[in-house]
């Protein structure tokens, strides 16, 4: 395996579980798409965590958000609703995280991406960070389809200008 990046875009950001099914990527056939469709329903969250939460239930297929994770999204978004979108072109610190619209985003895997069958690691770059971040996906075989399994891309990154006080 060789590392490869696949590019996404989406014209808005999904608000609601019929947004998010009527976009190509919601056949969920590769974990690039899964991760870059994770990655757009997190931009929601500041608008709407409820509706959020059902649309990562979509995402997790037969498993739904459990409590931990529901705290873990609130821990790590209250109050820094940017980080989801500093994974898309065009946010910067600078800006505050304002991407470019339509929103495109890069997902990407390296040679240990598929090491173990039927899960993958996927990898997002935040303009915020130094090192890309991870989205661990799993394979439900009977379907083919990649749903979400842990989101591990939401620690801190550098802070918005607005927030910054050296700034």
């Amino acid at each position: 395996m060789k590392n490869t990046t696949e590019r996404f875009v989406f014209g808005s950001i999904p608000t609601n579980e019929a947004e998010l099914g009527k976009l190509p990527e919601s056949v969920m056939d590769t974990p690039y798409k899964t991760a870059a469709l994770v990655m757009a329903v997190l931009c929601n969250y500041e608008k709407d965590p409820e509706a959020t939460i059902a649309m990562l239930n979509v995402l997790k297929g037969p498993e739904e958000v459990s409590n931990y994770e529901k705290q873990f999204l609130k821990d790590r978004l209250d109050g820094k609703t940017y980080k989801p979108f500093s994974f898309f072109e065009g946010a910067t610190p600078s800006n505050n995280y304002t991407p470019n619209v339509p929103y495109a985003i890069s997902i990407s895997s390296n040679p240990y991406s598929f090491d173990n069958e039927n899960w993958a690691v996927m990898y997002v770059q935040s303009s915020g960070a130094d090192s890309p971040r991870q989205i661990k996906l799993r394979c439900k075989p009977s379907t083919g389809q990649w749903f979400l399994n842990e989101i591990q891309c939401l620690s801190d990154i550098r802070v918005p200008v607005s927030d910054d006080p050296w700034a």
